[in-house]
């Protein structure tokens, strides 16, 4: 008799498996028919809207104040978020130290 062919026990997990699907797909199909489940989803909200705004306006002033620096200084700068409200932060290079 080949064990690598036939798994051992009876079949029982599989009927569990599928009693469990079939309770998932009853859950799903209640949980989409509820009125109001999908609103959600088919619309943003003003406050999306709003954020979306904000972080285009933030990513346009970042542009700017890096084409900025680039142009008159020597430096080199990147683009970060910052808790102080800096749009960019200069970068030092490190340096190999000699040996």
């Amino acid at each position: 008799m080949d064990m690598a062919t036939n798994p051992p026990g009876p079949a029982v997990p599989n009927k569990a498996r599928v009693a469990i699907l079939a309770e998932l797909e009853k859950e799903r199909r209640r949980l989409l028919s509820t009125p109001g489940a999908s609103i959600s989803l088919s619309r943003p909200s003003l406050k999306d809207f709003r954020d979306n705004a904000e972080q285009q306006h933030i990513a346009a002033q970042q542009k700017a104040a890096l084409q900025h620096a680039h142009t008159h200084s020597s430096g080199f700068f990147i683009t970060q978020d910052s808790s102080f409200g800096n749009l960019i932060l200069p970068v030092i290079p490190r340096l190999e130290p000699e040996s």
